[in-house]
C-alpha cells in the first residue's frame, strides 16, 4: 500500500452541501466538527477559509481546500465575516449525511430547496475508522488549497448538478466524490511532501516505518530494524536516514512523541500510562524526551488541549 492510500485507509467522509438559503452574504460558517480532516470545495461562487492565527486563503470555484481538524477555522463569503464574533452557523458533527443510501434531502436544513444560482458549498468531514496515523496527518499543512484541474475529480458543474438533486443513491455518490477529492487533492501535495512520507513506499525504509509505526512500544535497535529488514546495520542506517532524512532513532523518538501528544489531547489516561504505550519506562521518562523534542513538559501540554 503506497503511503497515500495508507493516510486514506482508516478513514471515512461524511458530507454536506450548504446551499444559497444558508449562504446570503455575509456569511460565515465555523466548522467545529471534531474531524481530523475537513474538505470545501465551492461548487458555485467563491469562498475564503480562514483559520485562527494564519492569513485568509481563496478558494475560487473549483478550488479545493483541505483543512486539519486541530486547526480552527471558518469558510466566509469575506475574511471579515468570518471573523464576526457571531458566524451564520457553527457546523458541527450533527449537519453531516449519515453513511446510506437515501437522498441527501434526508441530510435536513441544509439541502433544502432553493434557486439554481446562488453559492454552493460541498464540505466533507474526515472521520477515523481506525489507526490512523497521527504523524502522516499532521504532516500535512494546516491549509492546503489545490485546482481540481488535471485530476480524477469532476468539474464544480458536474459536482453542483449531481448534489444539488434529489436522486435515490445521492448519499453515497456525496461520499464516493469526497473521496475522490481528497486523494487527488493529497497526490497533488505527495509530490512536495516530507522525505519520510515518501520513504512509505521505499521497501526497505518503508518497512522499518510501518514497524515503528505498529508497534511504538518495543525497544526498537537500529541492529534489530536492519535484521527485520534483511540488510546490514550500516547499511540500513545509511538508506533510512537518506530518505527519511533523519536516524532511525531520531524518526522514532519523534514518532513516540507525537503519539504520546495526541494521547495526551484526545485521551484522559495518566501520563505514565502513555509513556508506557509509546515506549518510555515511565512518566519522568517521557517527560525529559518530551520536553527535548516539544520544549514543554506533558502536563503543559494537556493543560492547553
Amino acid at each position: 500500500m503506497d503511503a497515500v492510500s495508507e493516510l486514506l485507509a482508516d478513514v471515512w467522509g461524511r458530507g454536506a452541501v450548504f446551499r444559497p438559503t444558508v449562504l446570503r452574504p455575509p456569511w460565515a460558517l465555523r466548522m467545529s466538527t471534531g474531524a481530523p480532516l475537513m474538505l470545501a470545495t465551492m461548487l458555485r461562487g467563491q469562498a475564503w477559509v480562514v483559520a485562527n492565527g494564519r492569513d485568509p486563503v481563496r478558494i475560487a470555484e473549483g478550488d479545493i481546500a483541505v483543512v486539519r481538524g486541530d486547526v480552527p477555522h471558518a469558510v466566509a463569503d469575506t475574511p471579515s465575516s468570518a471573523r464576526s464574533s457571531a458566524p451564520t452557523w457553527t457546523v458541527t458533527a450533527a449537519d453531516y449525511c449519515p453513511g446510506g443510501t437515501g437522498p441527501t434531502r434526508s441530510c435536513g436544513r441544509t439541502m433544502d430547496d432553493t434557486p439554481d444560482d446562488g453559492p454552493v458549498l460541498l464540505s466533507g468531514a474526515f472521520e477515523r475508522r481506525g489507526g490512523l496515523s497521527g504523524r502522516l496527518l499532521h504532516a500535512l499543512p494546516a491549509v492546503l488549497v489545490t485546482t481540481a484541474e488535471g485530476s480524477a475529480v469532476p468539474s464544480a458543474a458536474a459536482m453542483a448538478e449531481e448534489v444539488t438533486r434529489t436522486r435515490p443513491g445521492q448519499t453515497l455518490v456525496m461520499e464516493r466524490l469526497l473521496d475522490l477529492i481528497l486523494v487527488s487533492v493529497l497526490r497533488e501535495w505527495f509530490v512536495d511532501a516530507p522525505g519520510w512520507c515518501r520513504a512509505m513506499d521505499d521497501p526497505l525504509a518503508g518497512s522499518a516505518l510501518r514497524l515503528m509505526h505498529d508497534s511504538p512500544a518495543q525497544p526498537w535497535t537500529v541492529a534489530e530494524l536492519a535484521a527485520r529488514t534483511g540488510v546490514s546495520r550500516a547499511a540500513f542506517a545509511r538508506r533510512f536516514t537518506g530518505l527519511v532524512g533523519e536516524p532511525p532513532m531520531t524518526y522514532l523518538t519523534g514518532w513516540r512523541i507525537a503519539l504520546a501528544a495526541e494521547l495526551l489531547r484526545d485521551t484522559d489516561l495518566t501520563v505514565d500510562a502513555i509513556a508506557r504505550r509509546v515506549g518510555y519506562s515511565g512518566a519522568f521518562a517521557l517527560s525529559v524526551a518530551f520536553k527535548r523534542v516539544r520544549g514543554s513538559r506533558p502536563s503543559d501540554h494537556r493543560r492547553f488541549r
